[in-house]
């Protein structure tokens, strides 16, 4: 481990050729660690008879970073992206973002952590007293990301428990009350969308008929809060040992997943349509923005989870390192996630081709009274051309009830967020051999990213709350945990009434978007221009031996900060010109998605879910311009 001490940083003189063209970090020896003096958060911690909890190990830091970052969007979003602008081209955009926009935007994060050793409201504060704000709306941001986002874990819970039965309850509709038939709406719709809409969500017709909460959903989500509680019980304490599971699990998980994919009848269909690029996807703008900004939400930024990591670090810690391992696995995961899920996609739509012209075979059959056999796949365009120009009158009847069997429009079908994973990949897992094995382990794998995501959220609550004099002087942490644990638990019942999948979109649209683009455009200004770049690069150079070559300092300069300009407007024109808010709602009668106009109360709703993040940031600078211009005005009427 490098030595904390600015004095013997300035006396290395031996330099390593680092990435990106750095001058390098200073290289150390373990026995010159004794003779050095604490940085100046140290020693004020020292001084305050307070030594800050720090991790047990690197590893831990490092895993639990990933843990943060390697979550649910690398698994149901990027396949989706992939899918949608370029397959294989989409990589190149992609890459181009995480080295302009995901490399350096983590890197000021967790130097940022580990030089002020805070939370994300002290932390900005050290920069300058007027940019308290911004942690605060990080933690506004955080708290809204928590409230909706462990509803997903609850989702996954409740799919695991029901995949221990036999067969799986979504691989079948069940039958009506007469015993007739199937229910109507699962025949409209299908067994796996029947079992997430009406089993699952027990979804209502709009998000004006709230309805009641749903006591199972509700019993996972108070399973699911009380794990987080549990692991986030004493801060990075438990987190840091909790981390080293939630890391390796889905890997290990997509790992067995890969091996099965790649076994599987048609998973060369789906890889072949993932890695074909569409090079004309390049030319489209969408294509760029839609990369850019899957690298900044997936890594976490603007969170202040980040920060609440690195300030665990002992200030000798390599963050540069460290973000480069980050930002690669974090990447790595998603393109090795792609693969695992366009393979079993791949499968699931040659299963439902094959099973299509399987139907349109024993129609034909059954309709001309042909033999068995006489009709096969390879055959079946001939004979149905046979058919049309020998029997037009029977075969214009028959038309009508023959599908169109397609494998590319199958592979064309786009699905991302819950709809891949509670549908799609539902839906193939069923057709599997042993389907409750591979269930279990699916489900697991989510639960893990997804409780991984959640600790590291929760501590860029925490750690801020646990720092603050006013709050840790009266409550321990454990009973602060315990009390951000239920408060949104409590809230989060919404998310479980009949409605609740409904708020779960708004949340999900607009709770963590602009917000999260102007508050890390506010923490690069304010790095660079406000605390100043050469400040802050020299200090860096101190606690850690590492300077900030050109690369870094451009990219923090003006790159970065130019890309969230652009990709903040392309989000509010985006909101403006796409008129009023929309969203999908379940119409039972159609087993379908309809399209519906949001009601006043909900657009309301939005906006103030938009503004009471955003305003924290104005209104704590003029509360402490007001702050000081009243202690200004005492001291000197005193005097």
């Amino acid at each position: 481990m490098e030595p904390p001490s600015a004095h013997l940083a300035s006396l290395a003189k031996n330099k390593e050729l680092q990435p990106w063209g750095s001058q390098g970090c200073s290289a150390w020896h373990p026995e010159r660690r004794a003779g050095a003096e604490a940085t100046e958060s140290g020693a004020q911690e020292k001084a305050q008879g307070k030594a800050r909890e720090q991790w047990g190990d690197p590893l831990q830091f490092i895993f639990t970073c990933i843990s943060y970052s390697v979550g649910l969007g690398n698994v149901w979003r990027f396949p989706y992206l992939c899918q949608m602008y370029g397959g294989g081209s989409f990589l190149v955009p992609y890459l181009i973002m995480l080295v302009v926009e995901g490399m350096p935007l983590l890197y000021l994060e967790l130097a940022v952590g580990q030089r002020m050793r805070q939370g994300s409201i002290g932390a900005w504060r050290a920069i300058s007293p007027y940019l308290g704000g911004v942690g605060m709306a990080s933690i506004v941001v955080s708290f809204f990301l928590s409230l909706y986002y462990n509803v997903v874990n609850t989702w996954s819970l409740w799919y695991f428990f029901h995949s221990f039965q036999d067969p799986l309850p979504w691989s079948i509709c069940p039958l009506n009350g007469n015993l007739t038939g199937y229910v109507e709406e699962c025949e409209k719709a299908s067994s796996t969308q029947y079992f997430w809409y009406r089993k699952t969500l027990n979804i209502s017709p709009s998000i004006q008929d709230s309805g009641a909460v749903q006591w199972e959903p509700a019993l996972c989500l108070i399973l699911a809060w009380m794990v987080v509680f549990l692991c986030t019980l004493r801060g990075a304490e438990t987190t840091g040992k909790v981390a080293y599971f939630t890391a390796l699990l889905p890997y290990c998980v997509l790992i067995i997943y890969l091996v099965r994919g790649l076994t599987l009848h048609g998973a060369t269909n789906g890889l072949m349509y993932m890695f074909t690029p569409k090079v004309e996807q390049l030319a489209n703008p969408k294509t760029w923005i839609n990369a850019a900004t899957q690298i900044f939400f997936s890594l976490g930024l603007g969170f202040g989870s980040l920060i609440a990591f690195a300030s665990y670090n002992e200030p000798s810690n390599n963050c540069q390192k460290h973000t480069i391992i980050v930002s690669l696995v974090n990447s790595a995961s998603s393109i090795f996630a792609s693969v695992v899920t366009f393979s079993i996609y791949g499968f699931k739509a040659t299963f439902n081709y094959e099973n299509c012209l399987n139907k349109v075979i024993l129609l034909l059959i059954n309709s001309f009274d042909l033999e068995d056999g006489t009709v096969t796949a390879s055959n079946l365009e001939q004979v149905k051309d046979y058919l049309a120009s020998t029997y037009p009158s029977k075969y214009s009847e028959v038309l009508p009830h023959m599908q169109n069997c397609s494998l590319e429009s199958e592979l064309d079908t786009a699905v991302q967020g819950t709809g891949l994973a509670f549908i799609v990949y539902t839906e193939a897992i069923k057709n599997m051999e042993v389907p409750q094995l591979w269930s279990v382990l699916y489900f697991a794998m989510l639960l893990t990213l997804g409780v991984g995501s959640m600790l590291g959220n929760t501590m860029g609550i925490l750690t801020p709350l646990t720092d603050s004099k006013v709050i840790s002087s009266y409550l321990p942490k454990e009973a602060i945990s315990g009390l951000l644990c239920f408060v949104n638990c409590a809230i989060g019942l919404l998310f479980t009434m009949e409605a609740g999948s409904y708020w779960f979109d708004i949340f999900n649209d607009y709770a963590a978007t602009l917000s999260l683009l102007l508050i890390v455009l506010v923490e690069t200004v304010a790095v660079c221009y406000v605390y100043g770049l050469r400040r802050f690069g020299a200090e860096l150079k101190a606690m850690t031996g590492c300077a900030l070559n050109w690369y870094w300092k451009t990219m923090w300069a003006f790159v970065s900060p130019l890309l969230i300009v652009g990709l903040f407007f392309f989000y509010l024109t985006d909101y403006i010109l796409s008129g009023t808010p929309q969203y999908q709602a379940w119409d039972a009668t159609q087993g379908q998605l309809v399209t519906k106009d949001y009601p006043t109360y909900s657009l309301a709703f939005i906006g103030l879910l938009i503004g009471s993040s955003i305003m924290c940031i104005p209104l704590a600078a003029l509360g402490t311009f007001v702050m000081h211009r009243l202690r200004k005005g005492d001291r000197t009427s005193t005097a």
